[in-house]
Formats: structure tokens, sequence, C-alpha cells
């Protein structure tokens, strides 16, 4: 490992702050359609900032939703090809008297930077870029070869992705990606994540009147859609936290038990963590350890529900329908396309008279495993141990990167999920944060990574 790229890094601190502080002021909510054009100007940003870290070629490609950035830097046949992939874009950052600063405008108070995007994921995807600037502008000789994706819609479930990846696959091709959207396990124990759970959408809507109805004039004669709808989610789940939905489990990859000890290792406190999370108890299948139920377990929730009247003050109606968004995540050898089917037929067949159900299937994305065996995991091992001091603990996910599967089956390119964020850091909620010393220490990783995948093979 050059110590000049290291060197390089710690000279440029400063500068890399500011650059990611002026990253973080676009915002680039992809969610909104009020906020498209920070979305292109985010990958405008990007497209420019890539350029004069070295990289020969970039290219801001059009999708049909947000543009993705392309950038290729070395062609040698003997080293090998690492894709690079981030995001770009960002969630709603509602509500917004939450925040203790305005999310779009960077603020460090004692060491974290605060901004929506600080951590998922502008914040990480910047640390990587500058890793591998470092080398670029350094190095005689570049370990590995480049190849970077930035989309910009991951954050709404990366639509038109798969499709654009299937379409430019040699552009594409490496012998591994890294992605940094994932945290550690905690401050004290960088991590390694090699699994994912899968996702599964789905919104219904109960409509009962052809409109809000007087609810002294027709209560206890119409079906009340608030009322069904609140039925209905009731029976998804049994008294004991398992889902209720027949043929939910089918497939479910069990843990062995070498891997529950495993992550029975992990210091994982649940005294901590409930404080942490303001709750007095937590809830779940009662066989299952807080940890394995967030990572390797399936799980239904609703995400959001609404109906009727909530305005301020009292309006007596009956409404003329209710709405509810509803994801599964999903475990490996689970198929999402089943369970989708699986949680419609028993809304369906619990259904009472008297009001129409609508259900929308939406995204289904299936669950994902690396395996540890794979010299690049070795590699990222290494590289840890040489900036954090430690070695990494391995970790699944609960969440869903829906890139990572398209990389998989479409290309068939494992990837290393190393980030250097933490789980406390208020991803998708009020005053997201970014501890810079590990958005340092991250890119130190990410620079050694290159020198320990080349001596791998």
């Amino acid at each position: 490992m050059p110590e000049t790229v290291f060197a390089y890094l710690e000279a440029h601190r400063e500068t890399y702050l500011q650059e990611l502080t002026e990253f973080l002021r676009i915002p680039s909510i992809s969610a909104l359609a009020a906020h498209h054009k920070d979305v292109l100007a985010a990958a405008d940003w990007l497209v420019e900032r890539i350029r004069r870290a070295g990289f020969p070629s970039v290219t801001r490609s059009e999708t049909g939703g947000s543009p993705v950035v392309l950038a290729r830097y070395g062609e040698d046949p003997h080293k090998p090809t690492v894709l690079i992939y981030g995001h770009y874009d960002v969630q709603p950052v509602d509500p917004l008297e939450a925040w203790h600063h305005p999310p779009f405008s960077p603020t460090v108070v004692n060491d974290l930077l605060y901004a929506r995007g600080a951590s998922d994921d502008k914040g990480q995807l910047f640390m990587q870029l500058i890793a591998a600037e470092a080398w670029i502008q350094t190095a005689g000789e570049v370990p590995v070869n480049f190849r970077l994706l930035f989309e910009g819609e991951e954050e709404i479930g990366s639509g038109h992705l798969e499709r654009f990846i299937k379409e430019h696959q040699e552009d594409l091709r490496g012998d591994f990606a890294v992605i940094s959207d994932t945290p550690m396990f905690d401050h004290e124990s960088p991590a390694i994540c090699y699994g994912l759970r899968g996702l599964a959408a789905l919104q219904i809507q109960v409509s009962g009147p052809f409109q809000d109805l007087h609810s002294g004039v027709y209560g206890g004669t119409v079906a009340n859609p608030a009322h069904v709808l609140a039925h209905l989610i009731d029976t998804l789940h049994d008294d004991t936290g398992r889902v209720a939905v027949a043929h939910f489990y089918d497939g479910v990859d069990e843990l062995s038990p070498s891997e529950r000890r495993t992550l029975a290792a992990l210091p994982f406190d649940e005294t901590q963590w409930l404080a942490d999370l303001g709750v007095e108890r937590l809830v779940g299948e009662q066989d299952f350890t807080p940890l394995e139920r967030t990572w390797a377990r399936p799980t239904l929730e609703v995400n959001g529900m609404w109906s009727g009247f909530i305005g301020e003050g009292r309006k007596t109606i009956i409404p003329h329908r209710a709405d509810a968004k509803i994801t599964c995540r999903l475990v490996p050898h689970q198929d999402p396309h089943n369970v989708l089917s699986a949680v419609k037929a028993h809304l369906e067949a619990h259904c009472p008279p008297g009001v129409h159900l609508s259900v929308d299937l939406g995204e289904a994305s299936p669950a994902t495993l690396t395996p540890l065996q794979h010299p690049a995991v070795r590699a990222a091992a290494q590289a840890i141990k040489q900036v954090f001091g430690t070695d990494p603990v391995y970790i699944r996910m609960g969440g869903s990167i829906p890139v990572v599967v398209t990389l998989q089956d479409v290309l068939k390119t494992p990837t290393i999920l190393l980030g250097f964020a933490l789980p406390n850091e208020n991803f998708h909620a009020p005053n997201e944060h970014f501890h810079l010393a590990n958005f340092y220490r991250g890119a130190k990783t990410l620079a050694a990574l290159w020198a320990e995948v080349s001596q791998h093979g």
C-alpha cells in the first residue's frame, strides 16, 4: 500500500469535507417530482467531480427516469476489475420540524456531519470516489480497473436500473462489486455485510359508499372502510408476532447452528437498543433473537395507513375509503412474487362483505447472500484490519439494495457490502448524520482494499 495514497487522503481532508458539503446541499429527493431538477443537478455535479478525480471516461446516461452516471478507469486485462456502486438520490425530509439543522444546510457538530444524505448514501458514495482518486492522482500503477455506477433512483426502488444494466453489460462487467451503503455493527466494530433481505411491496384500498357519509345518519348500517382496513391488518399476524399468512414462510432459509452462534457472539446490547429506540420492549417471533429477527427472518410491516378526516377539530363521518401500504422483508429462498400472491389471497379471504377491496402489487426482489470465502471478502478483511487495527465482524442487514440482485443475476458479479456509517445515524429519518472519523477511515480502508485485491488475485 503506497504511503503516498494515505498521505493524499490526509492532505485533502478539509477539501473533501467542503466538497461533500456542496454535494449534500443539492436536495436530490427522487420521490418528489418537484425535486427532479435537483436530482439532475446532483448527477451533473458527480460527472464534473469524477472528471476532476482523473477518470478519462465519464458519461451521464439517460434511463427514462433519473440519469445513471458511468465512469471507467483502466483497461488492463491482467488486473482485477471492480465495479463501484452508489446512489446520489436521497429520502424526503419530513417531518421537517424534527430536524435540529436544516436538512440541506450541512452542519458539523462534534465531528458529526448533519444533512439528508450524509450517510445514505452521498457521504459513502463520495468516500468511494476519493479512495479511487487518491490512487489515480498519486500512484504510478493503480492496482485495479475501476468501473463506477452511480444512480439516482435507489430510494424509489431503482425502477430503471435493471434494464440499464442489461443494456450496458460490457461496460459494467467486473470481477466483483463494492457497495458502501451499509453500516458498521457499532463504533468499534467495522463490518462486512454478507446478506440482505429481499422486498415485496403492495398497496391496498378498501372502498365503501360513493362518498363520505354522515355518521349519525348512516352509522350502524354501512360498513366502515376504516374499520375493515384495521380488521384486515390485524389478521396479518398472530398473537406471537408471527405472520399469519398461509405459505408466507415457504422456502425460508433457516439459520444454521454455526451462524446462530456467530450472531449470538456479536456485542449486541438489548437494553441500550431499547433506550436508543425509545421503546419499553421488543416484539416478534419468540424463538429468535433480535438480530436474527431483523437480519435473517422474514417480516410483514404496515408502512402507512390513512382514511377519513384527520384535520383539526371534529368531522363525524363514515369515510368512503381507507388505504394502506405494506412491505415484506424476505430471506433467501423465498419467492417474492409468491409472497405477494399469498398476502393478496389472505386479504381477499378475510375481507367482509359490504366493501370493495383492491390490492395493487408492487416491487418484488429476492434476498441475497455473498459467499464469505470469496477472495474479495478476504481482501476487505485485511484492509479493515490495516486501517482500524481490528478484524471485521460479519453481519447481515435487514434492508434491501435492489441493485445487488441485478448484479448477481445479470452480471454474475458477487458484491461486497462495505459501509462505514453507524446504525444510529438516522438514515431515512430526521437528523441524519455521518461520523466524519468513519468517513475518513472508510476512505482509507477502501484505498487499502484496492491494494489487497491485487494481492489476493
